[in-house]
């Protein structure tokens, strides 16, 4: 009999099933062995399926290389991570395209209380390299996890910094785990692994750091976080795919600023510009802005005295994996209603229990009591 992981990996590779036919499956069927067992008929009646892909995953027998993948992860324990996963990052299964599967490399919890990309150019200035220490220095005491691309630049300089005040840090790659880009980061890339942080991907081994795969790899470092700071980047780039990536997907967007006759800074400004980032000017900035507090500390419900009404609660089932979240997935995930959801945010915001944020984004200061309490 195959195991689910065996079929996991195969519904990663099914001709014409991405990201988010797969998800959509998943949902639907709960597993993917349900999926490869499903009759003809149950699939195409699956909105977006149709005749063609569901007789691609009734035809799909690459089982060999599925049975390949499982050796080598076997062999440098390595991790995957399907959807269904409670450890595979649940911030992104807020993205529409969502990875099916991810393989991860690591100790670093992926679905910290506080998560943060820093992304910027591969060619930083002095004062890229000054933004990026200082900003990372500035959070030592967060309890933050630093999300990069483990790039040249502003990336590595991110990875470093992390680990050089103790907090946790993970690189996204563009290829598989058998192998690193830059070559010249294998150093860091191991030492990364073993300081508790981590190595992600979606791709399986044997896998190229090909081009098209950079932008897949982006969305990662976009869906994954809370925010997303921009450093020095150029109009064009990896940098400003992330930050429109995580525009999209309702994360806040920061960019520091540079002067105007500045080509490293150009793309940072034009972000600000265009008011698809906040203008950051320091550390604190951003930690008021995210609602942070030292040491990871916030009054639960217990202990501020407050009952939430039912209604109340509902909604703040949606702040389960994240802080911050969008207006947009309040009213998605809550099911309550425009006028019900208004009020019952106005009053949360009048008790101090959640704070708004710009860009239609609402912040909960109190965490949610352990079960029982």
């Amino acid at each position: 009999m195959k195991s689910d992981l065996l079929y996991q990996l195969a519904l990663a590779h099914v001709p014409h099933i991405g990201p988010i036919h797969a998800k959509t499956l998943v949902e639907h069927f709960g597993s993917a062995t349900a999926i490869f067992k499903a009759t003809r008929t149950q699939l195409e009646a699956i909105e977006g399926i149709g005749p063609a892909r569901a007789v691609a995953i009734l035809s799909y027998h690459d089982y060999d290389a599925a049975e390949k993948e499982i050796q080598f992860m076997e062999k440098y324990r390595i991790r995957p991570l399907f959807l269904t996963d409670p450890d595979y990052p649940q911030r992104l299964l807020h993205c529409y395209d969502a990875p099916v599967l991810l393989f991860y490399k690591g100790q670093a919890d992926l679905n910290k209380t506080r998560i943060l990309s820093v992304i910027g150019t591969r060619s930083h200035t002095p004062y890229g390299k000054h933004l990026t220490e200082t900003l990372i220095a500035d959070l030592a005491n967060y309890d933050v996890l630093i999300l990069s691309g483990l790039a040249f630049g502003i990336d590595v300089l991110a990875h470093k910094s992390a680990m050089k005040h103790a907090l946790p840090t993970v690189g996204v790659l563009a290829h598989g785990l058998d192998t690193l880009y830059p070559a010249q980061h294998k150093a860091i890339a191991k030492e990364i692994v073993a300081s508790a942080g981590g190595l992600l991907t979606e791709f399986p081994s044997q896998t190229a750091p090909d081009k098209h795969n950079f932008p897949a790899r982006n969305r990662i470092v976009a869906g994954m976080s809370d925010a997303v700071v921009v450093i020095e980047t150029g109009v064009k780039g990896g940098s400003m795919i992330t930050a429109e990536l995580g525009n999209s997907y309702h994360k806040e967007v920061f960019a520091f600023p540079g002067k105007t006759t500045d080509t490293k800074s150009a793309g940072c400004n034009q972000l600000i510009r265009h008011n698809k980032a906040m203008l950051l000017t320091d550390t604190q900035q951003l930690i008021d802005c995210m609602g942070w507090e030292p040491g990871n500390k916030k009054t639960t419900v217990a202990a501020s005295g407050w009952t939430p009404t039912a209604t109340e609660q509902q909604l703040m089932h949606c702040f389960a994996t994240s802080d911050t979240v969008h207006i947009d997935e309040l009213n998605t995930h809550s099911k309550l209603g425009g006028s019900t959801l208004a009020a019952t945010i106005l009053n949360l915001e009048l008790q101090g229990i959640v704070q708004s944020l710009p860009g239609k984004r609402y912040k909960l200061l109190l965490q949610a009591s352990p079960a029982g309490e």
